[in-house]
């Protein structure tokens, strides 16, 4: 079942918060950009007949840019 990951929760930080720091860092705001983009891919996929080994490939690359977006935002 498709299900939109939560990336503040995750970080641990309000919206407002994630969007101050966004408008101060392109680099963030880039990496944002691009996890909604693979995030949607990945939702897309679940709900339509993609191969369990192609939702597999889009979760991972939306893990490395979470990942990325995690050591950039936090100290």
């Amino acid at each position: 079942m498709p299900a939109k990951h939560d990336l503040l929760a995750d970080l641990g930080i309000t919206k407002d918060a994630f969007d101050a720091k966004k408008k101060s860092d392109s680099r963030l705001s880039e990496l944002c950009d691009k996890y909604n983009t693979i995030d949607a891919e990945v939702l897309k996929a679940e709900s339509s007949s993609a191969s369990d080994d192609e939702i597999t490939v889009l979760r991972k690359k939306r893990l490395l840019i979470k990942d990325e977006i995690v050591a950039h935002v936090k100290p």
